[in-house]
């Protein structure tokens, strides 16, 4: 199984989008400052997970999510939830 996840920085409250098969890992990974694209933006909190049985469908949709449009995408089906952070 593979999980593409939306990560949101509470520090720059910019989006961190990536894709991995052991989310729970990985999302501490992030926190615990050992991935340097996320190290000097922490804390970072979870805000958006897909589940896909497929690697390439999972990979797609993590590349679509770093689109611009991606990025409307999650801000317009995570607005509510945004408005908290």
């Amino acid at each position: 199984m593979q999980f593409v996840y939306v990560l949101r920085s509470l520090k720059d409250k910019n989006f961190y989008v990536g894709r991995t098969e052991d989310l729970k890992q990985r999302f501490t990974e992030h926190n615990s400052g050992k991935v340097s694209s996320t190290k000097d933006r922490r804390p970072l909190k979870l805000v958006y997970c897909e589940i896909s049985v497929n690697v390439r469908d999972a990979a797609h949709r993590e590349i679509y999510l770093k689109t611009a449009c991606g990025k409307r995408y999650l801000k317009s089906r995570l607005k509510h939830d945004l408005e908290d952070i």
